[in-house]
């Protein structure tokens, strides 16, 4: 609606300029058609401009400030050159028309190096409004910068809800134009995987709470590289981690000096240590909530709780792990006293009294 009115407020604005230039009679009076020629052409500067701010609805930030940006220092530049030639054009006493010339030549060129040097470095910097100042193009912590696996994998999406990630996540465009082409697979399972990634893409970037941001631009060392070679370069680039699930692409990203964050390593380290079937020792220490349950600690301030061991409060005991629970609160391993350790050890001790 906003832009509905701007638009045609756009088109008032040039049927006025209009007006008043066929008002001061800048054609020659016997040359009437020339009125209309000048509405004309003015309004189609107006239609062409409204036309093409609606075939490219999204405009890069980068460039439209390297533009701006650069006319300013460009034309600042002119003014500066113009303040400089004047006392050679006096001396030279060079014609008036020559001076504008050479002018208008030395602002355009001054201009065009200024945006193409802009242009060129927006990768590296960019111009933030209104500061106007060059700075990097991710600041504080270093970010992550998430592969095509790990959306799949969709782990992800509940590890930022634990705010381990503390930093911005860096989704490149061509990983989601990958995401994409394997969403519409012909191969059904393919499909599906792809499908379950743009719904872990949408999960991201729908959570208020996560810092998530799109990747447009491409990098001059792109040109020619596979979707890995981007990744790492991309990393490189911002200086970021690669989160990643695939175990070449980890190795690679190693050799040159990335750092990788394997969410399957990271799982790995957080399983249990302790697995169903195992035997532990622990020293129970005080009763249970529930009846015949004995309350013993390992090491590292895991809490055991011990089926049918109440009466052994107070001694060491084997048992067997049952289930092992895991918990934002920390972990508990639940199990039951083994007898058949009491009574082999029991004979143990009832052969050595024999043998004395």
């Amino acid at each position: 609606m906003v832009l509905t009115f701007l638009r045609f407020a756009l088109l008032i604005v040039l049927a006025g300029v209009a007006v008043i230039v066929v008002k001061s009679g800048v054609y020659p009076q016997d040359h009437q058609w020339l009125a209309w020629v000048l509405v004309a052409g003015i309004m189609a500067i107006g239609a062409i401009t409204i036309l093409l701010d609606v075939l490219i609805p999204r405009k890069p930030l980068e460039i439209i400030s390297s533009v701006y940006f650069g006319l300013i220092v460009g034309l600042f530049l002119s003014y500066v050159a113009g303040l400089a030639l004047t006392p050679v054009f006096e001396s030279l006493q060079t014609d008036e028309q020559v001076r504008n010339v050479v002018q208008l030549i030395v602002s355009a060129v001054l201009c065009y190096t200024c945006i193409s040097f802009l242009f060129q470095t927006k990768d590296d910097f960019r111009f933030i409004i209104p500061y106007v100042e060059f700075t990097k193009e991710v600041r504080g912590r270093r970010p992550y910068v998430l592969d095509t696996s790990v959306i799949i994998d969709g782990r992800i999406a509940d590890l930022v809800e634990t705010n381990l990630f503390d930093s911005r996540l860096v989704m490149p465009r061509f990983v989601l134009t990958e995401l994409q082409a394997i969403a519409d697979s012909a191969d059904r399972t393919k499909r599906a995987r792809g499908r379950r990634g743009l719904d872990i893409l949408n999960r991201l970037r729908n959570n208020p709470d996560v810092d998530f941001t799109i990747w447009d631009r491409d990098l001059p060392e792109f040109s020619g590289q596979s979707v890995d070679l981007k990744l790492i370069t991309l990393a490189k680039h911002l200086e970021a981690r690669l989160v990643t699930n695939d175990y070449n692409l980890n190795k690679v990203a190693r050799v040159h000096g990335v750092r990788v964050i394997n969410i399957n390593d990271l799982a790995n380290a957080l399983k249990p240590r302790f697995l169903p079937g195992e035997q532990i020792q622990v020293r129970l220490v005080r009763p249970g909530e529930e009846e015949q349950q004995g309350v013993g600690y390992l090491d590292d301030g895991t809490m055991v709780v011990v089926e049918d061991g109440r009466e052994y409060v107070g001694r060491t005991v084997v048992l067997n792990v049952t289930s092992v629970l895991q918990t934002s609160a920390g972990r508990m391993v639940f199990g039951r006293y083994d007898r058949t350790v009491e009574h082999h050890n029991q004979d143990a001790r009832e052969d050595r009294f024999a043998r004395s």
